[in-house]
């Protein structure tokens, strides 16, 4: 069994929280990770603790989930985007996922094209729940069957009409590799074989009714008892700009920082409101202040202070 993702520079820290995510609930499997940018002490570091590849040739990160993979294949294999943090063991869907078939969480909102079928050369596909390609588990069997034809179709669609090259969401394959998989595998795979897990399971922000279970320990949970398997830090990340705090944020503070990780990072290469101590708590309240008052969100628009992921980074 493996896990594979894909990092550059500016998500780095990301990637690092999902390593120690990992690694702290007890999955010592390997890790293997496409480098997509990274800069050279980047590397070095994460290199100590996983496989690191070189990318292909330059590409969306999400155009190269499938490198790793394809290049090492395990008996199961566990794909994970790198601003995902695990909250608790995947055990259970590994097993599953051993059985046959592939596993994945539903997406929040539900999308289906019946042209997936003659744009893809694919024939008809089933109008079954749209999944997220953000954490996608599959057995070797599965994946070696899947994971070739899903690269070869991404590798022919005009970029142009993604979002990549700012197409319009009402293309259907506007979210290329979410697109693609989930034509793949409603069309390939029998709707048995495809395990479509509830979204609540993997939350994205604002993470509504997600809460920390132990401030040292990384359980979350719903008011009704409900368990996370983990968080998805979509779109903006809390390392880049400026933004409320959240169970995300407080878990991506542990994991970079405390001293039981296995890749630790220097404070200093971290915004302040993600530190520990009373001047990061200033921070971060004061940040969920601004962030909450009247017209806020309006300013923060005019006048945008992104922060970067690693201040020793050249510029883009």
């Amino acid at each position: 069994m493996a896990f594979y993702s894909v990092t550059g520079r500016d998500f780095f820290p990301g990637a690092v929280a999902l390593l120690n995510s990992l690694r702290l609930l007890g999955h010592d499997e390997p890790l293997l990770v496409v480098d997509c940018g990274m800069t050279a002490r980047q590397r070095d570091l994460l290199a100590e603790h996983a496989t690191v590849l070189a990318a292909p040739g330059p590409a969306p990160p999400s155009v190269l989930k499938l490198v790793a993979p394809q290049a090492h294949p395990a008996e199961v294999m566990v794909l994970l985007d790198a601003d995902v943090i695990v909250t608790r063991p995947l055990t259970e869907l590994f097993e599953t996922a051993a059985g046959g078939t592939l596993v994945a969480f539903r997406n929040d909102r539900e999308r289906y094209f019946a042209e997936w079928g003659e744009l893809l050369g694919l024939g008809p596909v089933r109008a079954d729940p749209y999944l997220t390609s953000s954490a996608v588990m599959l057995g070797r069997e599965a994946g070696e069957r899947l994971l070739p034809l899903i690269d070869e179709l991404q590798a022919g669609i005009d970029r142009e009409r993604t979002w990549v090259g700012g197409g319009a969401q009402t293309d259907p394959l506007y979210y290329l590799d979410q697109d693609v998989l989930n034509a793949v595998a409603h069309s390939r795979l029998a709707p048995e074989q495809v395990v479509a897990l509830d979204a609540r399971l993997a939350p994205i922000p604002p993470f509504a009714g997600v809460r920390l279970l132990e401030p040292q320990g990384l359980r979350c949970a719903y008011r009704d008892g409900a368990r996370p398997y983990l968080l998805h830090h979509a779109s903006r990340k809390p390392w880049l700009v400026r933004m409320r705090s959240s169970v995300y944020s407080r878990l991506l503070t542990r994991l970079l920082l405390a001293p039981d990780v296995a890749l630790r990072l220097d404070p200093r290469d971290l915004p302040l409101v993600l530190r520990t101590g009373s001047a990061a708590g200033a921070a971060r309240l004061a940040t969920d202040l601004l962030m909450t008052a009247p017209g806020a969100v309006r300013r923060l628009r005019r006048r945008p202070a992104p922060v970067r992921a690693w201040p020793n980074s050249p510029a883009p």
